[in-house]
């Protein structure tokens, strides 16, 4: 995923969250695992990625704790790659990047996938940093407090 060697070194978040999933292969396989692809062989279908570039990935995105490999649901003997706790924690981050290219790559009218909420049958509705008074905010009102 990345060529920096020790993630922990770096001080910055951000920094740290693309060493691990800023792939675009990684983030593509969450998604997918997010849509319920579990086994190699549907990423590999789905994505259209080489053998050892998808078995790369997984392996990394297991290192980190973000899939795990389980046994089938189904009883076979294959294994399957879930989202762990911490997978399920890029859920907002997908949602973002989902949202932003939906906003910013699609031309007027253009059709494109959808997010649906299963509860109410609409789209899911825009997400956006909110304080915590509950207004909306936006990057003049915030600043990163650097580690000294």
């Amino acid at each position: 995923m990345s060529s920096h060697a020790d993630h922990h070194e770096e001080h910055c978040p951000v920094a740290r969250s693309v060493d691990v999933v800023g792939d675009r292969w990684a983030l593509l396989i969450v998604r997918d695992a997010f849509d319920g692809i579990r086994r190699f062989g549907d990423f590999q279908r789905n994505l259209s990625v080489s053998k050892n570039i998808l078995a790369d990935r997984l392996r990394k995105l297991v290192d980190a704790n973000i899939l795990e490999m389980q046994a089938a649901s189904d009883g076979t003997s294959y294994q399957e790659y879930v989202l762990t706790e911490t997978g399920l924690g890029l859920f907002p981050l997908v949602v973002a990047l989902r949202q932003w290219g939906e906003a910013h790559l699609f031309k007027r009218g253009e059709k494109h996938s959808v997010l649906i909420d299963t509860d109410t049958g609409k789209p899911v509705a825009y997400m956006a940093p909110i304080s915590r008074d509950g207004s909306h905010l936006n990057p003049a009102r915030t600043l990163v407090r650097k580690v000294k």
